[in-house]
């Protein structure tokens, strides 16, 4: 007998996801190279390159953390959220690249533009991947009714691709508005635990 396809294990996913965060972590603490003096001037000019990885570090346990909350709220996946997943994960294994670039640059206009970019892009990638499970077949209503309409995402993401080209002249003004919506996210996504509980 034939059984109708319903979806794949979340779990493989889940732990492929966390194993590429954690890598992609390690990767951007490994840019950050130690000064050949013993003396605390030598740690000034590691300043702007500590506060990128900072800034990254955050965004990164940021993505980790409502991620996990999102495979809490669903029941199984397709081939279609598999590749939704990589296709944020992609994005997010970029930012040891422009941190290291930022940070070395000492937050140049273009690389700051840059970092604003790539944020722009992982957010949309992840509105992408919740959008996607929400399709899944055979999904129960429970992820659907706590991330509702998601403006918290789609506010995050244009406001990356305001912030973007005002550090075009204005570098520093836009690394403040990325690590502001990072602030804003810090507190994880409660509206997926609050509908779990109910």
């Amino acid at each position: 007998m034939i059984q109708r396809f319903s979806g794949m294990n979340k779990g493989r996913m889940e732990a492929f996801s966390d194993g590429v965060l954690a890598i992609i972590i390690t990767i951007t603490v490994l840019e950050i190279r130690s000064p050949h003096e013993g003396n605390v001037q030598a740690l000034q000019p590691l300043i702007p390159i500590f506060l990128s990885y900072a800034l990254s570090f955050v965004y990164l346990g940021i993505y980790w953390n409502n991620h996990h909350h999102l495979m809490h709220a669903v029941k199984k996946v397709n081939g279609a959220v598999l590749w939704a997943n990589l296709h944020l994960l992609f994005w997010l294994s970029l930012i040891p690249f422009v941190t290291s670039w930022m940070g070395g640059n000492h937050f140049a206009a273009v690389p700051v533009a840059v970092y604003g970019l790539l944020l722009a892009l992982a957010g949309a990638a992840y509105f992408l991947l919740t959008r996607t499970l929400i399709r899944v077949p055979g999904q129960d209503s429970v992820l659907a009714e706590s991330v509702g309409g998601d403006t918290k995402s789609k506010i995050s993401v244009l406001s990356y691709v305001v912030a973007a080209p005002i550090a075009l002249v204005w570098p520093r003004i836009a690394f403040g508005c990325y690590a502001l919506v990072a602030i804003v996210w810090l507190v994880p996504d409660r509206r997926i635990e609050r509908t779990l509980v109910e």
